[in-house]
């Protein structure tokens, strides 16, 4: 459970590259950071990646690249782009996007 900080939210864009499809990796993402209290969605990009929309306080959302990095036991991550912007307040759950 995460304990409540003066953290301002932040939003990071989170593109996950490697064999992150077909493997439940929306579904461990989505889990991951409802349990983390986080808020967006997660999508499979056409070229194979997987991209994460996510607002939530900076430390926990680094708590979630750090668990996408390991990823479900199928995947296997080869690398995780974070690009850091302003939260927008608009997501109210953390949800799968198809």
């Amino acid at each position: 459970m995460n304990q409540p900080t003066d953290e301002l939210p932040v939003r990071a864009r989170m593109v996950v590259h490697g064999h992150v499809q077909r493997v439940g990796f929306r579904a461990f993402s989505a889990r991951v950071a409802s349990d983390l209290r986080l808020f967006g969605g997660v999508r499979n990009l056409p070229d194979g990646r997987v991209e994460l929309e996510v607002e939530g306080e900076r430390s926990v959302i680094e708590a979630l690249e750090h668990r996408l990095r390991i990823g479900p036991p199928a995947a296997r991550v080869t690398k995780v782009e974070t690009e850091w912007g302003t939260a927008t307040g608009r997501y109210s759950a953390f949800e799968i996007w198809y």
